[in-house]
């Protein structure tokens, strides 16, 4: 009898443990030089990971000159993709511009990280990829996008309970 209660506790459990999919995370664009004093930080959008595309950002209007190149983010149980599907141009030089992915958890989220070089497109650096315990920085500073530009991170992602 309790095999058959810890059994049905432990399928009751939500199956996130090691995956990004059911988590909370807010995307948003910044640029900077200074963290501390961004020239452009965009509107943050939270939804819960889950199929298909999590965000499909446009133009916000311009802050300081800048504004935000349309994307498309899909976030997958141990990936995330980027692609351009309008416009063309490069991303202005700065420090860090890029994205921001925010997972709602307070433990370190990544073991690690790789870029899917057969999927992108973009030169990226070892640099240019970082975390910071729930988060995912992707620096894009001065590349170039387009419909042909696209980027994937495959991530480790650990056992953090769903917060």
């Amino acid at each position: 009898m309790i095999r058959a209660v810890a059994l049905a506790a432990l399928l009751a459990w939500p199956a996130a443990a090691g995956t990004l999919e059911g988590r909370l995370v807010t995307f948003t664009v910044m640029t900077w030089d200074d963290p501390a004093h961004p020239f452009l930080q965009a509107r943050g959008r939270t939804v819960e990971v889950g199929e298909g595309i999590e965000f499909g950002l446009e133009p916000e209007g311009l802050t300081g000159g800048l504004d935000v190149v349309p994307v498309t983010v899909e976030i997958g149980p141990q990936r995330v993709e980027l692609t351009y599907p309008k416009g063309m141009g490069r991303f202005y030089a700065a420090g860090f511009n890029g994205y921001v992915l925010r997972f709602e958890t307070d433990c370190a989220l990544f073991a690690g990280w790789k870029v899917d070089r057969a999927f992108t497109t973009m030169p990226l650096t070892d640099t240019d990829i970082f975390t910071d315990k729930g988060a995912l920085y992707i620096n894009v500073s001065d590349r170039d996008y387009g419909p042909d530009a696209r980027l994937a991170v495959d991530l480790d992602v650990t056992d953090c309970p769903l917060s």
